[in-house]
């Protein structure tokens, strides 16, 4: 979509409004057009299309979901950005709204009448529990799809597989209703400041969950069980009442560790467990 205006180049954005990535924050700013526009597309088409963005510092992101046609809904909590953001609304009329605020502490699913695409490029040091509290909703949820920026090393934990060092209890989580993927890489050159690590960008797509479980017991089972990773399940599950039975009653060995033990065998124990 053309914007009502030509737009300033986002450095000249940036600098006008003194602007700096903020290390409290978790932030890390993109520049390039062209991966911000790579990343807008990975949902699919966005034309009238509901996007929640957390974290959208100066709008680098915002700009590319814009321009791809999407109805953004954008919650920052640096108040420092909140006037360049103001300014993308100017160019961009009746198409963004920008909330500001904790993203932790703001009932998202309430903004919405139609299932909103979640895209951001997320601060690092709120990124996880994000996304597990959108896993976490009633299910199916009010989010159509899941376009996240991590650091690549949680992003392997999102799509990690059974004995892998990556697998652990946030691959259970995301991988028992969800398919997940990592869409595309992104390299630590391509951020002001870089960081220290690379990322990747994952994109979560919501399923039909399994019956006869609850996220809570799922949740519970999966911290017992690699919270204490190097022991055997009759170990690693002995505060959690009922497994011994759950792992007769599906024919998991008890000798085994939590790693070896697949997402649809950890639904297996969760639906004993009731």
């Amino acid at each position: 979509m053309t914007p009502l205006h030509p737009l300033p180049p986002l450095r000249d954005v940036i600098a006008r409004h003194g602007l700096a990535a903020s290390k409290a924050l978790g932030q890390n700013f993109l520049f390039d057009g062209q991966l911000l526009a790579r990343i807008a597309a990975i949902p699919g088409d966005l034309t009238e299309a509901q996007v929640l963005e957390i974290g959208p510092g100066p709008g680098g992101l915002t700009r590319a979901l814009l321009q791809a046609g999407a109805r953004v809904t954008a919650i920052e909590r640096d108040r420092r950005c909140i006037p360049a953001l103001a300014e993308l609304a100017e160019a961009f009329p009746d198409r963004l709204k920008v909330i500001e605020g904790d993203a932790l502490q703001v009932d998202t699913s309430a903004l919405f009448t139609t299932k909103p695409h979640i895209v951001s490029n997320l601060p690092y040091n709120v990124g996880t529990a994000l996304l597990v509290g959108w896993l976490s909703s009633a299910w199916l949820p009010w989010w159509q799809s899941c376009t996240l920026m991590f650091q690549k090393e949680v992003a392997e934990r999102i799509v990690a597989l059974p004995d892998t060092s990556a697998y652990g209890r946030l691959a259970v989580l995301a991988q028992w209703r969800c398919s997940a993927k990592i869409a595309m890489p992104v390299h630590r050159s391509a951020f002001t400041p870089p960081p220290k690590v690379m990322s990747a960008v994952v994109h979560l797509v919501p399923q039909e969950a399994p019956e006869g479980i609850r996220f809570r017991t799922l949740e519970r089972l999966t911290a017992a069980a690699f919270g204490q990773r190097r022991k055997m399940l009759r170990q690693s599950l002995k505060a959690v009442a009922g497994a011994d039975a759950a792992m007769e009653a599906t024919g998991i060995d008890p000798t085994r560790r939590a790693e070896t033990v697949s997402v649809a065998e950890f639904i297996a124990l969760a639906r004993a467990l009731g």
